[in-house]
């Protein structure tokens, strides 16, 4: 009864934290027994649990005893598995150095130990509610489809992506995509191509070098000594020179931003084909293991954490024959009202 009390005379504080490859995202919402009363989102340079960041945390969190933290898994050594009898879960995957727990008696959802107890460490100062699994949020976010359409589900995060094949609320195959180990693989392949490459150019420049045309620049640099005093030419042409400096001025500065652009676009463009490489690897497997209840999938929604560009859409209906649809997702969001059903 005191309790009751007490939980009638404070708000609650649900406090929603995604790390990403470089930002840490928050999202804070406050709600009294009526609702949300204010929510705020903030992002921050960093990945670990810098001073600002417990500050800005701890603003909010003073105000009412009954706050809560909630942390999207990060782990790459997570995943899910469709069943949740303990006798048939190593037939899938030894998990025995995993925490894992059963959704609905219907599936498992896992996550590696040691990342978890690394992350609980990690953020002990502002202590830890709720850890939530991608597949938790996939799950909520497009219960309407689950429950009655067969098809392939994907969050898209910063750097994973999470895949599941429900066919009428039964999981039949689920993956965690780690993109930067995929990434880091593809760039070590990069590098050494790039070191073979950069060796056949500096033995053609050797080759190309002529001794007789560094006499013709001695010629030229002596006809300059030779020109004479220019001082009055670069008085009658101060305002020129300045018009002509500033215009280069502009012109720098638009083929920066355009440079920019460009390397954005095509960034967006490498990611979405790794996304799509992924996606395609895994179905794949799905097919060929005969662990799995392999059932042809036509559909695929896409929960889109982070903005993907269309090209993975056409990627996947172009390449693989399939009818995507993509549903824009806000994580920090998602996880708040997945930590409002488990609290309330």
């Amino acid at each position: 009864m005191f309790d009751n009390l007490l939980e009638a005379l404070y708000n609650k504080v649900f406090v929603n934290i995604v790390v990403k490859r470089s930002v840490t995202d928050v999202y804070i919402e406050i709600c009294s027994k009526k609702g949300v009363i204010e929510n705020v989102k903030e992002s921050f340079d960093t990945t670990v649990l810098s001073a600002q960041l417990v500050a800005f945390i701890n603003s909010y969190t003073k105000e009412s005893p009954y706050f809560y933290i909630s942390l999207l898994d990060i782990s790459a050594e997570q995943g899910a598995l469709p069943t949740c009898e303990k006798n048939r879960l190593e037939f899938y995957k030894n998990i025995s150095a995993s925490e894992h727990k059963c959704h609905n008696k219907r599936w498992t959802y896992y996550t590696s130990k040691s990342d978890l107890y690394a992350m609980e460490k990690r953020y002990e100062k502002i202590g830890v509610d709720l850890v939530f699994s991608p597949f938790s949020l996939l799950n909520h976010f497009f219960e309407d489809k689950i429950s009655t359409t067969m098809a392939m589900y994907i969050l898209v995060q910063d750097s994973f992506i999470s895949l599941a094949i429900f066919d009428n609320s039964k999981l039949l195959y689920a993956q965690h995509l780690d993109m930067q180990t995929s990434n880091e693989a593809e760039n070590e392949i990069l590098a050494s191509i790039d070191e073979e490459d950069e060796e056949e150019v500096d033995l053609d420049i050797e080759q190309s070098i002529n001794l007789e045309d560094i006499d013709v620049v001695d010629d030229v640099m002596q006809d300059l000594d030779d020109f004479g005093d220019i001082e009055d030419l670069d008085s009658i042409e101060d305002i020129d020179e300045f018009s002509e400096d500033k215009d280069l001025e502009e012109e720098l500065a638009d083929a920066a931003e355009e440079l920019e652009s460009e390397e954005q676009a095509t960034s967006s463009f490498n990611e979405d084909y790794q996304r799509f490489s992924l996606i395609q690897t895994s179905l794949s497997h799905f097919y060929n293991d005969e662990k799995y209840d392999s059932q042809f999938v036509e559909t695929v929604y896409i929960a889109d954490g982070v903005g993907v560009s269309s090209d993975l859409k056409s990627y996947l209906e172009e390449e693989m024959f399939l009818n995507v649809y993509l549903r824009k997702m806000d994580i920090n969001m998602e996880m708040c009202e997945l930590a409002k059903s488990e609290i309330q």
